[in-house]
């Protein structure tokens, strides 16, 4: 029981920390829409797609992955304030465990994700045509992808200890998964190297998920978009795991070098 009573705990709290930073989600939610309203407008008149729909028609997927995806990862920035203040320590080191802490902070996170995703979708009868099973597909698709990028998020986070560390990183590492998957453009016109890279990208499957809800054409089946994101989310939990193992069992800490408290060399 106490390992649902920490998981409720952190989700609760990571939630009202999050409805606090009103800038950060009003941001995550206008950043697709900026693409959306002002790229896909100025593209619509000059692309022509193979499938024969408009560009923000194709884009609409991509931009609701968008929103999710940065929704899911950035709440991570949470859990390096916590180690950054010491509060991470005393959470890993609970009678809970470590997979309820991280469960947990990714449920918070999921479900940011699927709010700021959520209200994207909410729009997509002004660009394309949605039936109502599209509808309920497209917010399970947007449910898992959330996931995915919660967990992905935290693996980021995982040995990082400065803010400022983890926003560098995570925009190095969000702006290749999103420009390498199909999301803004088709990955068929890539050059071979890129396109494999597009492949080997959990969020090529992310967007094609999407597009199989909404009814477009997609690279992939909707069974392969499907085991690939969910089999991500399952390995990049486990991996987190590992990573936040408090014990340090499997990334021993190294002993600090040099000055009075540094180790010592025999002599």
């Amino acid at each position: 029981m106490s390992a649902w009573n920490a998981m409720y705990g952190i989700v609760a709290r990571d939630l009202a920390r999050s409805t606090r930073q009103t800038s950060r989600l009003l941001g995550g939610i206008a950043r697709p829409f900026m693409w959306l309203l002002l790229v896909g407008t100025g593209y619509n008149t000059i692309a022509r797609l193979d499938s024969g729909i408009s560009y923000q028609s194709f884009v609409f997927p991509g931009i609701v992955v968008m929103a999710a995806l940065f929704g899911g990862t950035l709440t991570a920035i949470a859990t390096v304030y916590d180690r950054e203040f010491g509060m991470l320590r005393l959470m890993l080191s609970s009678p809970a465990g470590v997979p309820a802490v991280l469960a947990g902070r990714a449920l918070a996170a999921t479900l940011i994700g699927v709010v700021q995703g959520g209200i994207v979708l909410a729009f997509a009868p002004l660009v394309l045509e949605v039936t109502a099973a599209g509808w309920l597909a497209a917010l399970a698709a947007v449910v898992v992808v959330s996931a995915m990028s919660a967990v992905l998020g935290l693996l980021v986070a995982a040995r990082l200890r400065s803010v400022e560390n983890f926003a560098g990183i995570i925009n190095v590492v969000l702006f290749p998964l999103l420009f390498l998957s199909g999301a803004l453009y088709p990955t068929d016109g890539m050059p071979p190297l890129l396109r494999a890279i597009a492949r080997a990208n959990p969020v090529t499957y992310a967007v094609d998920l999407l597009r199989h809800a909404l009814g477009q054409p997609a690279e992939t089946t909707a069974p392969v978009a499907a085991g690939a994101v969910l089999g991500v989310t399952l390995l990049a939990f486990l991996l987190t795991a590992l990573l936040f193992d408090p014990e340090q069992r499997f990334f021993p800490a190294r002993p600090p070098s040099g000055g009075a408290g540094g180790s010592q060399e025999p002599g």
